[in-house]
């Protein structure tokens, strides 16, 4: 890491860095996670599927307030197909999640150090933020056989500012990332093209509660190059770069603990109205920040 620029991550849109979190520090976090999970109680319905798959994402997480509100909240999404159809679980409730978010780096004291750690802000620093904020975090399962697809995308989609290009991933790999158990793939220099949708609330009283303006482009699969990365290296992943995840059909999880950081900065951040409540920590972001815990990177 000591010779990341800027220019890395612009040259292909994404990076991969070995060694942010030794393996101890990814074991603690795997092991507050599992911890969280134990004490899970989500009411029936409040048992949303995350899906990436455009029409299916208006249907469930579009129409489901459960996940609109989660902003500033640690809630659970769980994979297709772990429930019966009196909504009870007929997998392991440790092996039923996609994910949980997004506010871990708020309210988790364990993920909060690693997000504010100062390597992270070493990133940032070389990166060449001024004001770097943080606007969500999650932890991501990609459990072992029935780990879905991530659908390729953008995150500026959901994440949308303006000027565009002020949003970055950071995601840390607490197991091996491989292409047997769903590590990322790039488009590399696709980041240059803009992007292709956009997320937006629809107006009160109407359903779903979240459209898009614009639709994922069909892409050429060849162009896609894996991504793999060790256990405690993070993946750096510019806002406009396509990437996707397959899915997990291997006897191997595949965790990991990802977040954004955006340059507050003479950046207006144009609401993609997942979320519908914020806990400002940093004044100067008043005006236009809501439904995020966003936190000053400090």
């Amino acid at each position: 890491m000591d010779f990341l620029t800027d220019q890395d991550v612009q040259k292909d849109g994404y990076v991969v860095l070995d060694g942010l979190l030794t393996s101890q520090d990814c074991d603690e976090l795997r092991q507050r996670m599992a911890e969280i999970v134990d004490q899970m109680d989500v009411p029936e319905h409040c048992r949303t599927t995350f899906t990436t798959y455009h029409d299916e994402q208006l249907k469930t997480q579009g129409n489901a307030d459960y996940f609109i509100t989660s902003g500033d909240k640690i809630r659970f999404f769980f994979e297709k197909g772990v429930f019966d159809d009196k909504g009870e679980f007929i997998v392991p409730k440790e092996r039923s999640l996609n994910k949980v978010g997004h506010a871990l780096h708020a309210y988790e004291p364990l993920y909060k150090k690693v997000t504010h750690s100062p390597k992270v802000q070493g990133i940032a620093k070389k990166l060449g933020l001024v004001h770097p904020v943080i606007l969500q975090s999650m932890y991501i399962f990609k459990q072992p056989r029935i780990g879905g697809e991530v659908t390729p995308h953008q995150d500026a989609t959901f994440l949308f500012t303006e000027p565009l290009d002020r949003v970055m991933g950071l995601w840390i790999a607490l197991e091996d990332a491989s292409v047997n158990n769903g590590c990322l793939w790039f488009i590399p220099g696709s980041h240059n093209s803009g992007i292709s949708r956009r997320m937006v609330r629809t107006p009160k009283g109407t359903y779903p509660l979240t459209d898009f303006i614009g639709r994922e482009k069909a892409y050429d699969e060849e162009k896609f190059v894996a991504a793999p990365v060790k256990k405690g290296g993070v993946v750096l992943i510019h806002g406009e770069v396509v990437h996707r995840s397959v899915e997990n059909t291997s006897e191997d999880s595949r965790h990991v603990y990802a977040f954004h950081i955006m340059e507050s900065h003479d950046t207006c951040w144009k609401l993609p109205l997942t979320f519908t409540y914020s806990i400002n920590t940093h004044p100067r972001l008043n005006q236009y920040t809501e439904g995020f815990c966003c936190h000053k990177l400090t």
